[in-house]
């Protein structure tokens, strides 16, 4: 029997492959300095293992609503407002195993076969994949490095089509760290609005902005809101990436929609899990300031580091931990392709990056600066001699 055509289509996670390269170089010993995943190297806050532990003990282990527990979605509900400052029912507020699933299940309830997306350039590796399993298609809109990698309403404009349904918006962005300004933002809104598309706004990495202030489009005004998904999750700000644990919020006929699909696809979030949640939203933001203070010092080393590399540009990001060097100048001279340049820097600096290509940006590699301060100094210097060999073949 043949597998379907639709999975046949489907590329693996390049990012979760790297990283399980790394980690099986390193279960054999090799010293292995890991750029690859986007995990917080610091653990989970202690609170947070207790409350789940403690919901453990009491045995709350049976099943859960499939959109979550109430306190979890009431609480929510709470955050947005205080935070981003928009208005969400509980009843609009999804809880789903992760911010990944939610965004399959957006894909799943918006799609019908042939329906475009439009996704900006560089993009986060699993949006075109989801919505090439919901039967559509990804309409890529390349930004621009010399603009930030900003999307602007200019770069939209030109792939509307009749079978336009969606944008994706991702600020702050990964692979970039581009963060899309209010005024950028409220002309892409108004935009959407006047040409019926909805909006995916995947806001993950929401607590990690240097400079510019995060804003969520879905706050702009109540007319935006009802045509927007507003997307995040625990894995970034509180360093839970295995808990699996995020949320969709939305306008209830769409949030409806997605209860019930969880109700036949996954039942519920793991029930002991949101208990850990509902304790981090408790601490007022306090644990992910302290994480951003951190990359910060992070961010201005490594991309002070890369750009001290000859032929190695990397722009400063404004958000997120990833640094996104262009090193398309090597790429042309030895390698065929970035995925090559990533392979040669694993063998022979021991060092495992992400390749841009994996991101729609060819000539590109991704580095998390989400590790030690240690890790990043030996794994950049691991970096520069190994491009230097190259300069003398």
């Amino acid at each position: 029997m043949e597998l379907s055509e639709k999975i046949k289509k489907i590329k693996p996670s390049q990012t979760l492959a790297i990283t399980a390269k790394a980690n099986e170089l390193k279960s054999k010993g090799v010293d292995i300095i890991s750029f690859g995943a986007g995990e917080p190297d610091l653990d989970t806050p202690d609170y947070v293992k207790e409350a789940a532990i403690k919901a453990l003990k009491e045995g709350k282990t049976k099943y859960s609503p499939a959109g979550g527990i109430p306190e979890l979605r009431k609480a929510l509900s709470e955050r947005i407002k205080e935070k981003n400052g928009i208005e969400y029912k509980p009843s609009e507020v999804v809880v789903c195993p992760g911010a990944k699933m939610g965004l399959y299940e957006i894909f799943s309830v918006i799609l019908n076969p042939g329906d475009e997306v439009i996704v900006p350039a560089p993009y986060w590796v699993s949006y075109t994949e989801q919505i090439a399993l919901n039967d559509s298609v990804s309409k890529i809109v390349d930004l621009s490095e010399e603009n930030g990698f900003v999307l602007t309403v200019e770069h939209i404009e030109d792939a509307v089509s009749e079978k336009t349904k969606a944008l994706v918006l991702n600020t702050p962005s990964n692979p970039t760290g581009a963060v899309v300004p209010k005024k950028e933002l409220e002309r892409i809104a108004e935009f959407c609005l006047k040409n019926n598309i909805l909006i995916i706004s995947d806001e993950c990495y929401e607590e990690f902005t240097y400079g510019e202030e995060h804003v969520s489009i879905a706050s702009l005004s109540k007319e935006v809101r009802d045509i927007t998904f507003t997307v995040s999750a625990f894995s970034k700000s509180y360093s839970m990436t295995g808990w699996r644990l995020g949320w969709v919020a939305a306008p209830e006929k769409f949030s409806k929609a997605i209860v019930d699909m969880q109700s036949q696809t996954i039942s519920n979030p793991t029930t002991f899990i949101q208990y850990g949640a509902l304790e981090a939203l408790k601490d007022g933001g306090e644990f992910p300031r302290r994480m951003r203070e951190e990359f910060i010092k992070r961010r201005d080393y490594i991309v002070s580091a890369l750009n001290s590399i000859e032929d190695v540009h990397c722009m400063l990001p404004q958000g997120a931990f990833y640094a996104f060097p262009n090193v398309s100048k090597y790429t042309q001279a030895t390698f065929e392709n970035d995925l090559k340049l990533t392979e040669y820097l694993l063998e022979e600096a021991k060092v495992a990056v992400v390749p841009g290509s994996a991101f729609g940006r060819e000539g590109y590699i991704r580095l998390s600066y989400a590790t030690s301060m240690e890790k990043i100094q030996k794994g950049v210097e691991r970096i520069k001699h190994a491009l230097e060999k190259l300069k003398k073949r």
